[in-house]
């Protein structure tokens, strides 16, 4: 499958999305050089949200509008205003795709509802996010799936049948290119809960291409997922994280992205094949194994020993696999020390 320019796939380089989410600070000018920073590091998308509070929610600050975890980030926040501090105004979206566009990035988005899906086709964005806590929305899969584009899905919080019933949504209302990352909702996520041995069981019940998106620290968790078959990573993306901003804590600096982005292609092609014997770029090691050396004097007609013959670097030699068998041979002529043994230097059958 392609996304945009982008090959997607395996025997691809990963394809890296910088997430922005609410990490521009309110600031219009911050979000262009988050993209600017973001194209720097080699990242080949950048990621907004589409929504508003009043889509997201109720402008109530009370029960279970008010964010209670002790644990949370943003504990003792209402929902509604977190949400009107960490939206992306949706004024802004056609210059910050522009502004990717122009460093040869995607941009594309996370849609909420039906509003933003129909806002975000009139900016022709070429795939579309759908986020772990609205993998379970019927209609906004459908309503995503029947655009035609490819679509990504976070996994966060997905049962198996949660995960059965979005992909066959999916692609019963026009996805043809679908890949599910696997993903922990929780900010950030420890890589004790991280759980990458899902990433190859999701590719072979699906069928699909599969990924990370990924909200614990560093890139540890994104070189694993490579190595697993992740061909798509997500992490959230800050050009500092002591500016602050909603998701600064979990978010990754530039040197650390562009880290994340040589990493991961690193261990991709670290992969390879199943492969035994010296690969071609091992050939001209071979030279540096051990072999079978006449390390004494020998005078022709002498016996080889323990003593005048050992496994010794370089490798011109027999290997030494043949060292018992050459024991006790009498060698044809003077053989002088440092001499790769061969078998036309040995005379008759060992002396018993």
């Amino acid at each position: 499958m392609r996304i945009g320019p982008f090959e997607i796939g395996r025997q691809h380089r990963p394809f890296v999305i910088a997430e922005m989410s609410g990490n521009h600070n309110r600031s219009l000018d911050r979000a262009l050089a988050i993209i600017d920073a973001a194209a720097a590091t080699g990242a080949q998308a950048i990621k907004l949200q589409t929504y508003t509070a009043d889509t997201m929610t109720l402008d109530l600050r009370e029960r279970e509008f008010v964010i209670s975890d002790p644990s949370s980030l943003w504990v003792g926040r209402s929902l509604y205003d977190l949400y009107d501090e960490a939206h992306t105004p949706w004024e802004w979206h056609a210059a910050l795709i522009e502004r990717a566009r122009s460093h040869g990035m995607v941009a594309f988005s996370t849609p909420f509802d039906a509003s933003s899906v129909d806002f975000l086709e009139g900016l022709d964005v070429p795939c579309y996010k759908i986020a772990s806590f609205e993998n379970t929305d019927v209609a906004l899969i459908r309503k995503v799936a029947a655009t035609g584009k490819p679509m990504i899905i976070s996994t966060g919080m997905a049962s198996l049948a949660d995960l059965e019933l979005m992909v066959s949504t999916a692609r019963a209302h026009g996805c043809r290119d679908l890949v599910l990352l696997q993903c922990t909702s929780t900010y950030p996520a420890t890589p004790e809960n991280s759980n990458l041995a899902t990433i190859p069981h999701m590719r072979e019940m699906f069928g699909c291409e599969v990924g990370l998106s990924d909200h614990t620290a560093g890139c540890g968790a994104a070189v694993a997922a490579v190595a697993l078959g992740a061909s798509v990573l997500e992490k959230h993306f800050t050009l500092a994280r002591a500016d602050g901003g909603v998701d600064a804590a979990f978010s990754l600096e530039p040197e650390e992205m562009k880290t994340l982005v040589i990493e991961t292609e690193r261990a991709r092609l670290a992969l390879g094949t199943v492969s035994y014997g010296p690969g071609e770029a091992e050939k001209g090691s071979l030279v540096f194994r051990r072999s079978l050396y006449v390390v004494e004097d020998v005078k022709a007609g002498e016996p080889l020993t323990e003593r005048n013959v050992r496994a010794i670097r370089p490798g011109f030699g027999l290997a030494p696999r043949h060292f018992d068998l050459v024991l006790g041979r009498r060698v044809q002529r003077d053989v002088k020390r440092g001499t790769p043994l061969s078998f036309d230097l040995l005379m008759g059958e060992a002396d018993s």
